[in-house]
């Protein structure tokens, strides 16, 4: 039976064996990297799927912000969701996802953005690219594959370039 626990329960560097065999030993240059660099992972939104002890998927989250002239909005890099190949078709990224938005509806996240499938992350998680278009990133994406689950009053800001949270730690210490 599978089971879903704080991927802080989980030995980092079963995550990283994971993570290379999902997406493969070079996936560090992705632009997602480059969004989240240098901060922590959300511990509240991260999970990991076991069975029998075998780690077989993951899920991350991490602060991140869209940063404009005039400040910035927060806002949570969902991903990587990397499922075991083996284990791939099971279900077990979906729980992943599911749990981490549960997490999120709860309170720990009101604007959620990910790199993805349009047409599977938005038919069942509700991610779109409706409030991406005028944001940059720090490197190459396909501009359909930017999404956002924006459930704040007033949203966030239209324009800026999407990177690390700069103020993360004060919002850390605030909560």
């Amino acid at each position: 039976m599978i089971t879903l626990v704080p991927l802080a329960d989980i030995a980092p560097d079963r995550v990283e064996l994971l993570l290379d065999a999902a997406f493969g030993e070079d996936r560090h240059g992705r632009t997602a990297y480059k969004i989240r660099q240098g901060m922590p992972v959300v511990a509240e939104m991260s999970f990991a799927a076991i069975e029998d002890e075998q780690l077989l998927g993951t899920i991350q989250a991490w602060p991140a912000a869209i940063s404009g002239h005039d400040g910035h909005d927060p806002v949570t890099l969902v991903g990587p969701v990397a499922v075991m190949p083996a284990a791939q078709g099971k279900g077990i990224g979906q729980a992943l996802m599911t749990k981490l938005l549960e997490a999120a509806d709860a309170g720990a996240s009101d604007a959620m953005v990910m790199i993805g499938d349009p047409e599977y992350y938005g038919r069942f998680f509700g991610f779109t690219a409706e409030a991406t278009g005028g944001w940059d990133v720090p490197g190459p994406v396909e501009r359909h594959r930017l999404l956002a689950r924006i459930r704040r009053a007033g949203g966030v800001r239209a324009q800026g370039l999407l990177g690390p949270d700069p103020d993360f730690a004060s919002h850390a210490a605030a909560a």
